[in-house]
């Protein structure tokens, strides 16, 4: 392993998370806000708890009492008042199910005047869920399409249908009071009905597209789920207010100044990355054996949210597998490195954010007697990658605004 490019690349991760914790975000978009009535309080998503701590700080005891759900290993801490749950991620379990069921009570008999602060981020479609099917049925439809290569907004899609809280069911819930909605984006694009499966915003999909969907991967639903697939969600919502803080550009953005700092002339890819991560990280090598001998320092950035089409029974995450997929196409190029993070601290259902990989790595796996391609069809990064000191731990950020990859030619 290059000790100095796995420098650059543990500085960048963290100075570039550090860039958009959710604090600032909340405390600016409550500032100026009047509530007449109670406020309450329910934050849902793998920064919920940060985002939570972050209102109490901002309004105290104006907040009358909260929920919070989020990741195992994600709360930090008591937060008076608040009663804080953990639940699985990326499927749903019991946890999840109790939790909501606590948010929901919490909501229930409330007058026009009071206000629900709801607090929203990135993996609120797992966290926040009441079942409109047999939770064991839930959890396997969660399965087939987090296995099957189908994207977050097509996922989550589906999702709405077979929940009471997803695709705007959750401010139906709320009424007749208002609900204010402060959410950090992990979508492409931000589209507010798909973060978490929009709780709190009318739903754009409809009952076409989520039939569609499921045959185009042929998932294998009952005839309860089929039925759900055909009812329709709500298509308006008269007592919500919405306000978008925090997105993957910011995480770009802070990647290629910390970039600069460490003398790489920073180069935006895109915002937008939505592929295989094993497309992506072969691409990402490529781009650096195009400016191999430049004689220039360069750092290629990539944000957005790739997806793993599971073939084999291993470990590991989008990131990680785009990390060790661009090994192969970057051995031997002097200086070069490529590694990929999820803000959130965790990459799939690992204890990693991601992985890196230099022009050492394939060697150095080699050596080991494993084989990348091989690796990869049995989705089995994460031991790779630890194998070779190539996983990027950083523990639960309290923020969740998608994936930055970085391509580094030293």
């Amino acid at each position: 392993m290059d000790k100095t490019l796995r420098a650059h690349a543990d500085a960048i991760v963290a100075a570039s998370i550090k860039a958009v914790q959710p604090d600032e975000a909340v405390s600016r978009a409550l500032t100026g806000q009047e509530f007449p009535g109670r406020v309450l309080l329910v934050a849902a998503g793998k920064a919920a708890w940060q985002m939570a701590k972050a209102a109490h700080d901002c309004l105290g005891d104006r907040i009358e009492s909260g929920v919070v759900v989020t990741k195992y290993d994600h709360v930090m801490g008591p937060i008076a008042n608040f009663t804080c749950c953990e639940a699985g991620h990326p499927v749903p379990d019991e946890n999840s199910f109790a939790g909501t069921q606590k948010a929901l009570d919490l909501v229930s008999g409330l007058k026009p005047e009071d206000t629900v602060l709801f607090l929203l981020s990135g993996g609120g479609s797992a966290l926040f869920e009441k079942p409109l099917v047999p939770g064991d049925v839930l959890q396997d439809i969660t399965g087939q399409l987090l296995a099957c290569g189908a994207d977050i907004v097509e996922i989550n899609t589906i999702r709405k249908r077979l929940s009471a809280v997803k695709g705007g069911r959750f401010a139906q819930c709320c009424m007749p009071a208002r609900v204010f909605s402060i959410v950090l984006s992990d979508i492409l694009g931000d589209p507010l009905d798909m973060i978490a499966s929009g709780p709190a915003v009318p739903d754009t999909s409809t009952c076409a597209q989520a039939v569609a969907i499921a045959e185009k991967y042929s998932l294998k639903l009952t005839e309860e789920a089929w039925d759900l697939l055909r009812r329709e969600t709500p298509k308006e919502l008269t007592n919500v207010t919405t306000q978008i803080n925090g997105s993957v550009r910011e995480l770009c953005v802070a990647a290629g100044k910390v970039c600069r700092e460490l003398g790489y002339e920073p180069v935006l890819l895109t915002d937008q990355l939505c592929c295989q991560a094993k497309e992506a990280g072969s691409f990402l090598a490529s781009i650096l054996k195009t400016h191999a001998g430049d004689g220039k320092k360069w750092a290629f950035i990539a944000g957005g949210e790739t997806v793993v089409h599971l073939t084999g029974h291993g470990k590991g995450g989008r990131n990680q597998e785009l990390a060790l997929s661009a090994a192969a196409g970057i051995a031997g190029i002097p200086g070069a490195a490529v590694f990929s993070v999820g803000s959130d601290g965790t990459d799939g259902p690992t204890d990693a954010a991601g992985g890196y990989t230099d022009h050492e790595t394939a060697a150095e796996l080699k050596a080991l007697g494993l084989d990348i391609y091989q690796v990869l069809q049995n989705n089995d990064a994460y031991h790779a990658l630890q194998k070779a000191g190539g996983l990027i731990i950083t523990g639960p950020t309290g923020t969740n605004v998608n994936d930055v990859a970085v391509a580094l030619l030293g």
